[in-house]
This record gives structure tokens, sequence and C-alpha cells, in this order.
């Protein structure tokens, strides 16, 4: 099936798609994720599942455009069909009573924190949620996540809502508050994630960190997504997406993300020719 039932353009080039896939919402738990392909020439992209619907048998995935596979997922509409959508796909967030847990979420991250935060409410967990967005109009599932969050606290990098800053400095403050926290979940950008592991390694809080590096086919058999946790080397879509904050060597990931930036530029730069001259 994999019929688009329903779009949104949450900003410029940010945009939210309902899918109808059944059998993917019906199995799919918080911290999961697909790869979807916009059509059969297009790239194999890992995107985490915002939510999903059993009773309707619907995921909702958000995803930022970035680069040309992404333009062409952009351009699909109501009454589309997914060329492919595999999953779910990795392992579930660990989810269980853990007292009081700090959820950080940053950019298009936001949206993979919020079944996370939904579950760990159900579950009986004290949640204080930290939501952070360059500016207040990239700010995303503001009210979902706070529907499940005992405290909610937002920062934007130009202090357009809420505390100027990062989500590090909102974070810091809530620990030397002397706010006990058994927990922190992060799920963002790469050096955002970093950052607030750095942070809780100093006061010995436990950290889950979520990673997308560079997937590709999604089962561990490309060694596309391998990262080093400690002194192993894992695959982040089948060991993972989540690991031990502390042990991630995010130096390495951050390169080896970076990898193929200039084919990624020149594919986008050809993708968006052809498009000006009518070629798709």
């Amino acid at each position: 099936m994999c019929e688009i039932i329903d779009k949104k353009i949450l900003h410029e080039n940010l945009k939210q798609i309902v899918v109808k896939a059944p059998l993917v919402a019906k199995h799919a738990n918080p911290g999961q994720f697909v790869i979807v392909m916009a059509d059969e020439k297009g790239e194999r992209i890992p995107i985490t599942i915002a939510d999903y619907d059993r009773e309707e048998g619907t995921i909702t995935l958000i995803f930022l455009e970035i680069g040309t596979s992404t333009k062409k997922l952009g351009t699909l509409e109501v009454g589309d069909k997914l060329y492919s959508l595999c999953g779910p796909l990795g392992n579930p967030s660990k989810i269980e009573k853990f007292g009081t847990v700090v959820c950080v979420g940053g950019g298009v991250g936001i949206a993979s924190l919020y079944p996370i935060v939904r579950a760990l409410k159900r579950e009986g967990n004290r949640v204080i949620s930290i939501l952070g967005a360059r500016t207040k109009s990239l700010l995303i599932m503001e009210k979902e996540i706070s529907d499940y969050s005992d405290e909610l606290m937002i920062s934007t990098d130009d202090g357009s809502k809420g505390r100027k800053g990062f989500v590090t400095d909102v974070l810091r403050e809530l620990i030397e508050s002397g706010e006990r926290i058994d927990h922190v979940i992060a799920v963002g950008p790469i050096p955002m994630m970093k950052a607030v592991s750095e942070l809780t390694k100093k006061y010995r809080i436990k950290t889950t960190v979520s990673l997308n590096p560079i997937m590709v086919c999604g089962m561990g058999m490309c060694g596309a997504c391998r990262v080093r946790v400690g002194n192993e080397i894992k695959f982040a879509c089948v060991d993972g997406p989540e690991f031990d904050g502390h042990k991630v060597d995010f130096d390495n990931l951050m390169k080896r993300n970076q990898r193929f930036v200039e084919e990624e530029g020149i594919s986008l730069v050809r993708y968006l020719d052809t498009q000006w001259k009518g070629e798709v």
C-alpha cells in the first residue's frame, strides 16, 4: 500500500506525511525507523517513526528536505504511493520505570522523541522534556510532547521562544538546580547529542542517544552505518539506533557523516537543474 493519506508543510522544507502501512504500524515501537524510497531511482532514506496508529494502520514521518532523495520525497502528495517502505527496523527504545527522565530533542529529532516521551509517561515516569530549535518556526510537536510531559522547557538559538541558547544550557541549569535525574535521553543533531553526553558524563547521569548516521540497507549487511561504541564497532541499524551516549565516539561519527557531503551537493544541483529544465 504505502499510500500517503495526509501531508503537512511544517516549515518551508520541513514536511510531515502520514502513510498507510498497516503491517508497519502493527509492529512499530518507540525508537524504531523505516527505510523509504520515493521512486525507483531514489536513495534508501532512514526516517524514524514519529507516530503510529495501530487501529488506523498508519505511520507518521517527519523529514527535512536536505538532499536529492528528501527533495524527491517532499514532492509527493496525498494519494501518491511510496516506491518502497521497509520496517519497522532497529531495536525499540528501552522503556521502563526509571524515575525522573529528561528527554532532550533538537530539530527534526524532536519527532523521533515524541513516541519515546509518550511511552515513558505511560510507564509511570516523571518526564521532563527539553526541546530546542534554531528559531520558533522550526519548533515541532510542542503540544504533543507537552501532553505527556510533567514539565516542558524550550530553547531557541535566536531567543524567539523560550530561553535563548542551547538545550545543554537548559539541561545544565536543571542539573545544577538539584533536580534528581535518573536518566537522560537525547535525540537530535550529532553535535547536540555529543554536547548532552559530555555534560551528563560529568554528573554521572546515564544517557541514551539515538544515532542516525549514514544507513543504506538498514539491516546490517552493508556496513555503512558502523559506529564505534566503547571498544567495539557497532552497526546503528541493527545494534541500535540507541546507544550509551558516554561510550559513543562522536568525533569519528561526525567525520563519517561528512564523508559524502561533496557528492551529495553535486547530486542535488543536478536534480534541481533537471527539475528547472522540466526533465523530472
